[in-house]
């Protein structure tokens, strides 16, 4: 079966924090031909093991690198590489990710408020503009 998953079945098969859940994900996990993760699920992701259990950037890495390493896991890899490249770097995955597909749906700068994600952001070529 190929499935899509939600953010709460990667989050049960990482933090294993509900028996009964993190049985039910990992089983659908490991049957599962195809499993497709989007961003948004691996935005989410990385919210809640950072904000609800306190993971470490370096963790939440690992974890999502563990997953672009399985062989049945579909991804956007270009943004999810993006995504990473900034979390690696002490930003947000997010914002990462969403340079990324600005720039892929033809944007030509990415504009933020957030003046250390313009400042990373530029400081991996991509071309920002900080507003104040």
């Amino acid at each position: 079966m190929n499935i899509s998953v939600d953010t709460n079945i990667l989050v049960r098969a990482i933090v294993r924090d509900d028996t009964k859940q993190a049985s039910a994900a990992a089983k659908i996990l490991k049957t599962a031909s195809l499993i497709a993760v989007s961003i948004p699920c691996l935005c989410e992701f990385v919210w809640v093991l950072r904000r609800v259990y306190s993971f470490d950037g370096e963790s939440i890495s690992a974890a999502i690198r563990a997953l672009l390493d399985t062989r049945n896991v579909i991804m956007n890899r270009p943004a999810v590489e993006a995504g990473l490249a900034l979390l690696e770097a002490g930003g947000d995955f997010a914002d990462g990710a969403m340079a990324y597909e600005g720039t892929w749906l033809g944007g030509e700068s990415f504009v933020s408020f957030d003046k250390q994600a313009v400042e990373l952001l530029a400081e991996q070529g991509v071309a920002t503009q900080l507003l104040k």
